[in-house]
């Protein structure tokens, strides 16, 4: 089995990639590391360079793509709309064209944010257009293409970027650097975290699911945490650390939890919440 992971050196891509070198897959990496890594290449595998748009260029018989690839955050998407655009509209758009040409399916690492207003952030808007391509590529030519939308990702490999990573590599980067926690607003605003080895273990049951679930599998725990909670589970592990709260930003939104029935009771997966554990092994 071959299979291609746009964005194969990235966080969740990386861990991807990993367990499908487990299984026994030839697998290629497209990565134009924005903010991926050679630090999380592995042995085995081909890493090609490039931004998304030159997957024309990826030649071979593929069973599969996961599709990855994006600028995933939402506040760097207000600094570089254009970039967002270029990346998680016209990138994903290559990607649907090249995989009708070489029959191969694609499994679209979609967002949590479909639930609500896709005007709320140019991230937003483009994810949202991301998936309309996916849909159109697959009615109008049979593509057995499937939507994950993954809720907030933790994990090894992830992002310790201020800029590019999550809250929690980000919080990771500033005690690292002796610097004090920042919290968007008031911190009540919840989040659904997941971890990584979830959202792989079910990328890898889509992927062997006949069924394509029309809207898109759901990739959370279901249970949603404060920013506030999860600034005390921090605590907890690094008890010298203070907390700044600044304004709130564009985006932000309240409450995210993912409704995960579907791949629950279909895939016959069960994520962990393990967001305390984890927090306490750094």
């Amino acid at each position: 089995m071959k299979a291609l992971v746009t964005g194969g050196a990235g966080f969740i891509g990386s861990n991807l990639v990993k367990r499908l070198v487990k299984e026994g897959c030839e697998v290629v990496s497209l990565d134009n590391y924005s903010t991926g890594t050679k630090d999380n290449h592995i042995e085995g595998v081909t890493y090609v360079e490039g931004d998304i748009e030159t997957i024309e260029y990826i030649k071979g018989d593929y069973e599969i793509c996961f599709h990855l690839a994006a600028q995933s955050r939402v506040q760097p998407s207000f600094d570089d709309p254009t970039e967002t655009l270029r990346a998680n509209v016209v990138g994903t758009s290559a990607v649907m064209e090249w995989s009708k040409v070489n029959d191969c399916q694609v499994i679209y690492a979609g967002s949590s944010s479909k639930h609500k207003d896709p005007t709320d952030s140019p991230y937003a808007m483009y994810k949202f257009l991301g998936e309309e391509i996916l849909r159109l590529y697959r009615n109008s030519f049979d593509g057995h293409n499937q939507i994950c939308r993954f809720y907030n990702a933790y994990g090894p490999n992830e992002s310790l970027d201020i800029k590019n990573g999550n809250v929690i590599g980000i919080w990771r980067k500033l005690i690292e650097e002796g610097k004090p926690i920042t919290i968007v607003g008031d911190g009540h605003q919840r989040r659904d975290f997941i971890h990584v080895d979830d959202i792989v273990d079910a990328l890898i049951k889509v992927w062997n699911q006949e069924v394509v679930h029309n809207d898109g599998w759901e990739l959370g725990v279901g249970k949603s945490y404060s920013i506030n909670e999860l600034f005390q589970f921090f605590q907890e592990r690094y008890p010298k650390i203070k907390s700044v709260h600044i304004p709130d930003q564009k985006g932000n939104y309240r409450e995210n939890r993912s409704t995960c029935h579907d791949a629950r009771k279909i895939l016959g997966w069960e994520p962990k919440d393990r967001l305390e554990e984890y927090i306490r092994s750094l």
